[in-house]
């Protein structure tokens, strides 16, 4: 499972953006290596006149070593809230802190410490690196002064003196208290130096045993020799103790009592899952033992050797688990090694769409929630390793952030740039002018491809603004282009009535058949442009009735295709130049149109407003144009073989 603090910590990070927090300094306890040593019982000292049953005193092995050290509570480290703190609420942090009583702090102050160093560190990186970038060089850098620093510093320094005269002043008590007790040794070795008296002394000798109990603790160095000595007084004070036996013997029972419950409850904890808790549970018991009296000398060793066993059972798995967590500590620190090798491969230099950022960030929050599942490495390694593995983190939502910020200033300015399209479309959506304006839409059409996307809840409704004003004016020209297909359509009807009035005319060969003639070829000239696939068709047509109706009713004058000033017909190569000039440029103009039409058909394969009988319309237009360029290509060959 993952520590408690880096669970908690990463509950704050990860939406932003999924950012894992500040993890304090967590270090695994030392290994005991060594199993705790207990007391081993010493040859008892009877005083000279003590009978053979008399009451033997408590143990007090001259070799005994005091209950083992308590080892570090893995879970008692600081679990504070540090992530995405700044530097002036760590110094705030701070000074809440450093108001409380100077004994509960120290690992807060630690972690805090940490924290802000961390912060200040990376301030001063990124100093040097802007000073090393303006051409300086490293050994001229100075970091520029802070106060946060500062402040911290001074709060540090009160608490480093408080923290003194704390540790002074239980230093001094220790020293009194171990004056306290030799005190009551002296007390105890001045009664047993009583004998007449020792009897009536009893009550006072256990009222001092109790006064040492009470007396606190004394210097660690003094510690094992001044109990050692309070236990060779008692022996010796039981030893020569001449009192009632009833008294003696309920003494004893009472304390064999007790001792055998502390053997039963240490035997017990053999049983007990939690290896640390029944380690600590067997601390307890050490100190009880010390504090009862002794027991029928008989017994001593045999009771000792009871309670030893018990204890060295519970030390042995002790020092096994914390074997074993030493192997699992191994483990999980090669695990973040690798998780952080991991994310360090991953780059972001390719990333240019948000598609691609959220999918690398799914791969960082999953190296994140592997590494919630990991516990522990060794105190010096996991804090390294979590340093590492956060700024990894920290330096991809930073580029995350910043590619963010970038795009969205792209989106409002494409935003912008399609505003001002749409406004343009609008102003000339009405327009007349239709070759004009159909010149503009396709570049403003062409433009908008050229424009990156926008903001999202944007995006709908400029596209609908600006294709709103495209439809409406390809729907204006459509209408238009409908007339002009229907007034040809019309032309080329009357044309054929006048071919046909033509006809009927030259074979009456009335004697006004010549007038008539000729108000028929006003009317020709009267009557507009045809479709283009039939004029030629229709021209031919005309042009052979003329060319007849001049031969048989021995007309003069200028006929269709004739300089009319000049009263003579053209040459056959002058009249064939000018029309392959003619053609020609239609050529162009039906090939500018194309490309138009075919613009335009990529334009439009969104949803529009037409449908899809707008974009039929346009496949039919282009198809025609397609079939009139074949057309005019080969008559401009055929004139080429003339």
């Amino acid at each position: 499972m993952m520590e408690p603090r880096e669970q908690s910590e990463s509950k704050n990070n990860l939406e932003k953006d999924q950012i894992l927090s500040t993890e304090p300094q967590n270090e695994a306890q030392e290994v005991v290596s060594e199993e705790v040593k207990v007391e081993q019982p010493v040859e008892e000292q009877p005083a000279p006149e003590a009978p053979a049953e008399e009451q033997p005193a408590p143990e007090a092995p001259a070799e005994e070593q005091p209950a083992p050290e308590e080892a570090p509570d893995p879970e008692a480290e600081p679990r504070l809230e540090l992530a995405g703190k700044t530097k002036s609420e760590l110094v705030n942090m701070m000074r809440e802190v450093a108001a409380r009583p100077i004994e509960e702090v120290k690992d807060e102050v630690q972690a805090i410490k940490a924290a802000f160093f961390a912060l200040r560190r990376e301030e001063v990186d990124k100093e040097r690196e802007e000073f090393l970038a303006n051409g300086n060089e490293e050994s001229d850098f100075t970091a520029k002064e802070d106060e946060d620093e500062n402040n911290l510093k001074e709060l540090l320094n009160v608490l480093k003196e408080r923290r003194t005269e704390y540790n002074a002043a239980q230093e001094a008590n220790r020293e009194a208290n171990l004056e306290k007790k030799r005190q009551i040794i002296a007390l105890i070795n001045e009664i047993a130096n009583d004998p007449d008296n020792i009897n009536r002394q009893f009550s006072r000798v256990k009222q001092l045993q109790q006064e040492f109990k009470d007396a606190g603790e004394v210097p660690a160095t003094a510690d094992t020799e001044v109990w050692k000595e309070f236990q060779r007084a008692t022996e010796r004070f039981y030893d020569v103790l001449k009192m009632n036996k009833e008294l003696r013997d309920y003494d004893f029972k009472k304390n064999l009592e007790l001792k055998q419950q502390l053997c039963e409850e240490a035997e017990a904890l053999d049983e007990e899952a939690d290896v640390v808790a029944a380690f600590r549970k067997l601390q307890e018991l050490h100190t009880k033992w010390r504090e009862i009296g002794p027991v029928a000398k008989e017994l001593r060793e045999e009771l000792w050797a009871r309670f030893k066993a018990a204890s060295s059972a519970i030390n042995k798995k002790y020092q096994s688990y914390f074997e074993d967590r030493k192997s699992k500590e191994k483990e999980n620190a090669d695990a973040k090694t690798a998780l952080c090798e991991k994310i360090e491969q991953i780059s972001t230099d390719g990333l240019k769409t948000y598609a691609q950022w959220d999918e690398v960030t799914k791969q960082i929050i999953a190296l994140q929630d592997d590494w919630k599942k990991l516990g522990y490495a060794s105190r010096k390694a996991n804090a390294a390793l979590f340093a590492r593995f956060r700024k990894s983190c920290d330096e991809f939502f930073a580029k995350k952030a910043e590619f963010f910020k970038t795009m969205k200033e792209e989106l409002s300015s494409n935003l912008a740039r399609k505003i001002e399209l749409c406004e343009r479309a609008e102003a000339l959506m009405d327009s007349t002018d239709w070759k004009e304006a159909t010149d503009s839409f396709v570049e403003m059409q062409k433009e908008w491809k050229t424009i990156g996307p926008v903001v999202k809840k944007a995006s709908d409704s400029v596209w609908k603004r600006f294709i709103a004003a495209c439809d409406h004016f390809f729907e204006q020209k459509k209408k238009q282009n409908g007339n002009v297909h229907a007034m040809e359509h019309d032309n080329l009807k009357a044309k054929k009535e006048v071919i046909a009035t033509l006809k009927a005319t030259i074979e009456e060969a009335a004697d006004d058949a010549a007038q008539t003639v000729r108000d028929l070829m006003d009317r020709w000239q009267e009557i507009g442009y045809v479709p283009f696939k039939e004029k030629d068709k229709i021209y031919a047509q005309y042009r052979e009735l003329i060319d007849k109706a001049f031969e048989t009713l021995n007309m003069r004058g200028a006929r269709p295709g004739e300089g009319g000033s000049r009263g003579r017909r053209q040459s056959g190569s002058d009249r064939g130049m000018t029309e392959r000039d003619r053609l020609v440029r239609t050529y162009e103009q039906r090939m500018g149109e194309l490309k138009t039409f075919e613009n335009n058909m990529g334009f439009l394969t969104a949803n529009t407003k037409s449908g899809n009988s707008l974009v039929q319309e346009m496949e039919r237009r282009i198809n025609n144009l397609k079939e009139e360029i074949a057309e005019l290509e080969q008559k401009i060959k055929d004139l080429d073989n003339e």
